[in-house]
């Protein structure tokens, strides 16, 4: 075969890209993006609660706004000081949030959704399904053990959360749908923002130890409004959120963590129905 010929031969096809590897981080989410969201979701659950509030008493006459700024917002104020009403507005509000920003996450980073390790978020059933059991064991081990330590922080303070405290107030019947959305909605948008986006964008910057800490840490903080600010129950939601990481990065999914945060939060909202009398 003489040059000419040789010259005049097709290129070869490239390679092409093995799928079980990330080709490239250009698509991970920035740690200002994964901040945002984060605040966002907060910040949706602060004023989405006021605004459905507000929606309901019209829906239903107990608020009438012809009557005046200063006599509808007493109006609203009363209202919500039911436990019932509080219990029905935090349903509708975690729902709204939660769905918003599954929305756009899975929009903002359509690629990562279903991409086991990170930069992706986990959203992948088929990676080590075996993870489930010591999963169930995490969710069951971490409210004994972190309530102790708490306890010993605490040094007899009562420790108070506003979840419980309004469970506790709050008729039979609403306390399923607010079960519900406590071990499944919130385990489920919280283990999104902080072990897929955040952990993803941080460990862009730092290694693995350190962005599994400052994303344990900030999970902790982000807590501290619903425990009134009890700065003793840091630790024990920091090692529930380095478990969580744990489960996250050697699982290769999301679902794990998932599964644990709701048995934690399932677990220690059993007194609401064990040991708080059904009718309040």
């Amino acid at each position: 075969m003489d040059v000419m010929e040789t010259c005049n031969l097709p290129a070869p096809l490239p390679r092409p890209p093995n799928p079980s590897v990330p080709q490239s981080h250009a698509g991970a989410p920035s740690l200002w993006a994964a901040l945002g969201l984060i605040a966002f979701y907060f910040l949706l659950q602060a004023t989405g609660s006021l605004l459905i509030a507000l929606a309901i008493g019209l829906a239903t006459g107990l608020v009438h706004l012809q009557q005046g700024a200063g006599q509808a917002e007493n109006e609203l104020q009363r209202m919500m000081a039911q436990a019932d009403m509080q219990a029905i507005t935090v349903v509708l509000t975690v729902a709204l949030a939660a769905a918003l920003t599954l929305w756009l996450t899975r929009r903002r980073w359509p690629q990562l959704w279903s991409l086991s390790r990170p930069p992706g978020f986990g959203f992948a059933l088929q990676a080590r399904r075996l993870f489930l059991v010591p999963a169930v064991a995490v969710g069951l081990a971490a409210p004994l053990l972190g309530g102790l330590l708490t306890e010993l922080l605490a040094h007899g303070h009562a420790v108070t959360q506003d979840i419980q405290q309004l469970g506790t107030r709050t008729a039979l019947p609403l306390r399923i749908p607010l079960v519900l959305v406590v071990a499944s909605l919130g385990p489920l948008v919280e283990e999104l923002l902080f072990r897929g986006v955040l952990l993803s964008a941080l460990l862009q910057r730092w290694r693995a130890g350190w962005a599994v800490a400052i994303s344990s840490l900030l999970f902790a903080l982000a807590h501290l409004p619903g425990l009134q600010y009890q700065w003793f129950a840091l630790p024990d939601l920091t090692l529930l959120a380095l478990a969580l990481a744990w489960l996250r990065l050697r699982s290769g999914s999301i679902w794990p963590g998932v599964v644990a945060h709701g048995v934690n939060n399932l677990l220690a909202i059993v007194a609401w129905f064990v040991v708080i009398n059904p009718a309040g």
